[in-house]
């Protein structure tokens, strides 16, 4: 097939979005549609796969019939990476609610794995710590405490993956059960360094490996989507995690290069070229991605609560109408009058890994006003990439510059305070949704329009927007001591 344009399918933690980008990363069209999210227990966060599934097909046929799907060359997918869904293999339909990534409900899974000393082993093998964060865990809750997953893993029925998976899977017509190495490596069950999911690590968390899709590469031939879909069969050809996606759609390829993608969480990616990443102080050894079997890697930094923080202080609190209002608040007042906001709404991530931790707002007086919380809660951004700055500094993988994207990162106010409190450059590009745009580079590259990843980069990036600091010492100083006062009581 022949086509100008490449459909990304962006399933994120709140809604599912489909792009088509030309060879000059321009957006064409684009079409999002919110899901249910739900919160049946403290701790836990569960979608529908069913309706992600529904509402990503519908973004699909709204963004191609802007175009034309005969416009079309291939498919890139990229995804909440830790989401977990069981499905049924001759059915094709969920078994249970997907437990998404926020969800901690194996918390004493993980403490009790940890207290008979398989941590170490985990990290060894895998780059990652024994958190419920990942997928593992999740995937050994659904055999125990789900009689449907259970009965299906017992008849071979069980189909199990992450969010790009079973959108695969269902693209495909079930023709499809893969994951590529980026999502791979975030569920504790791949080894860095193997090809393949390890034999320990399924026998330490219990997951049959007949459940799990094929690990494959990043670019490639992944299956055809089914016709009655768009009206053509197109080529699923880039899969990617959303985080490493941004990476790339950063076009940080090279080792030493860093982004920081803030949207309902806050993720950091150093790029470490092909050397596994081993990390003395708790951040994380991951995949970046996978071609022709060879692997570049990544050091990450996980931080839980971004854009959810904004989202709750509206829905939740009231306080703010819109997430644009945060900008001018925050502008109203000269500093956030002594309030710190430590935002642990699902615990703490790197590089504290507490999950018990809960959120706290200190500081306040009778002459503290909306203004101030909200600025609070922006500068919360940088002080948590402030903590993962200095871990990475620690694993010797300083930072020289900062690439922000995500949709926080569109809010000049917060990509500023992050240059003045890193004391680094921050660069934003034109394009902030670079986790689409990664996974269109993928696709791109595996159709042939690019004779590498690198060229895929140079002619889709888009101008940049530089933040330089400015913040005197003295004022950084202050800041990061409230906050290093407000983080130990949590």
């Amino acid at each position: 097939m022949t086509g100008d344009l490449v459909l990304v399918i962006d399933a994120g933690t709140t809604s599912t979005r489909a792009l088509l980008f030309d060879r000059t990363g321009r957006c064409h069209a684009v079409s999002q549609r919110e899901f249910a999210q739900f919160y049946p227990e403290p701790g836990r966060v569960e979608h529908d796969a069913a309706e992600i599934w529904t509402a990503t097909l519908a973004c699909m046929r709204q963004a191609a019939g802007q175009v034309g799907a005969e416009r079309i060359a291939s498919i890139g997918v990229t995804n909440q990476r830790e989401t977990v869904v069981a499905w049924d293999r001759i059915g094709g339909e969920p078994l249970a609610r997907a437990i998404v990534w926020q969800d901690r409900r194996t918390a004493p899974l993980c403490e009790k794995l940890r207290s008979e000393g398989a941590e170490p082993l985990v990290q060894a093998h895998t780059g990652l710590l024994l958190d419920p964060y990942f997928s593992g865990t999740k995937m050994r809750w659904l055999l125990d405490d789900e009689p449907a997953a259970a009965q299906a893993a017992r008849e071979g029925r069980l189909a199990l993956g992450t969010v790009e998976s079973w959108l695969v899977w269902k693209l495909t017509g079930g023709s499809a059960h893969v994951t590529d190495a980026s999502n791979a490596s975030r569920t504790l069950l791949l080894a860095l360094d193997g090809a393949d999911w390890d034999d320990d690590l399924l026998a330490l968390f219990g997951v049959p490996r007949a459940a799990l899709p094929q690990v494959v590469d990043s670019l490639g031939e992944f299956g055809t989507a089914l016709p009655e879909w768009l009206g053509v069969g197109i080529p699923v050809r880039g899969l990617a995690g959303d985080q490493q996606a941004a990476t790339i759609g950063q076009g940080c390829l090279a080792a030493g290069q860093v982004k920081a993608t803030y949207g309902t969480g806050a993720f950091v990616l150093a790029t470490m070229g092909d050397a596994v990443p081993r990390s003395g102080h708790r951040l994380l050894g991951t995949v970046l991605m996978q071609q022709a079997g060879r692997r570049s890697y990544a050091l990450e930094g996980s931080v839980f609560v971004a854009g959810s923080l904004i989202k709750w202080l509206r829905d939740s609190m009231g306080l703010i109408a819109s997430a644009d209002e945060t900008a001018a608040l925050a502008s109203s007042v000269p500093d956030s009058g002594g309030v710190v906001l430590v935002p642990a709404l699902s615990g703490l991530g790197a590089p504290h890994w507490r999950p018990d931790a809960t959120a706290a707002l200190s500081g306040m007086t009778f002459a503290t006003t909306r203004a101030h919380i909200a600025r609070a809660a922006l500068e919360a951004m940088a002080h948590q990439t402030h903590d993962l700055m200095a871990a990475f500094a620690a694993d010797r993988a300083p930072w020289s510059t900062l690439r922000i994207d995500g949709g926080m990162s569109s809010n000049d106010w917060m990509a500023q305070d992050l240059a003045d409190l890193l004391d680094l450059p921050v660069e934003r590009p034109a394009m902030v949704e670079t986790t689409a745009l990664g996974a269109g580079m993928l696709a791109a590259t595996a159709s042939g329009w690019f004779a590498s990843l690198d060229e895929a980069a140079t002619a889709m990036r888009g101008p940049l927007t530089r933040f330089e600091p400015q913040m005197p010492q003295s004022v950084r100083d202050a800041r990061i001591a409230r906050w290093k006062l407000a983080l130990g009581k949590v």
